[in-house]
């Protein structure tokens, strides 16, 4: 299977956050490819990886980064592709200056972005994007839906069989 989606990060210090991304993705059996390129370091190499995605089988790209957070718009900027950005946390602005960075794109170069941090929901996204084209893969998705559901109702009836106090303290 080739990897239908494309997961690049601005830096290795992006990959603990972007491993719940792959975790996700793994569980489902989804492929992906994975790596580090920097916008600012690489700009070469990046923009050839994400001119070429389509061509190695990829249908979307997942980019993450934090900061100032070039990285999913430049990867937008070469691609057709559809491109989730997953703003990451950091020192100075607690992700903030990330999210405002991926979220603003010039008209014609969209970005779906996701909340900071939000990587398995990045997951999900690329999933669901995903699903329009595999039957497969739309599969996975409604069963995670049911599954999230059923896991849900059974938290809303443990509570009700044990009440607000017991529930509280049996989280902890």
């Amino acid at each position: 299977m080739s990897n239908k989606i494309g997961i690049i990060l601005g830096s290795d210090s992006d990959l603990p956050e972007m491993k719940k991304c792959c975790d996700v993705l793994s569980k489902h059996d989804i492929s992906y490819e994975i790596l580090v390129s920097s916008a600012h370091r690489l700009p070469h190499n990046t923009a050839q990886w994400a001119q070429s995605a389509a061509d190695r089988g990829i249908d979307v790209i997942i980019a993450a980064a934090g900061m100032a957070a070039h990285l999913p718009g430049v990867v937008a900027a070469h691609t057709h592709l559809p491109v989730i950005g997953v703003p990451l946390k950091s020192k100075v602005l607690d992700g903030v200056d990330a999210l405002y960075s991926i979220v603003q794109m010039p008209p014609g170069v969209p970005v779906a972005t996701v909340a900071i941090g939000g990587s398995r929901n990045a997951a999900y996204l690329a999933m669901q994007i995903l699903a329009i084209k595999y039957p497969e893969i739309s599969k996975k998705v409604k069963q995670h839906k049911l599954d999230t559901a059923t896991k849900a109702m059974e938290k809303n009836e443990k509570l009700q069989r044990i009440g607000v106090e017991a529930y509280v303290e049996g989280m902890n």
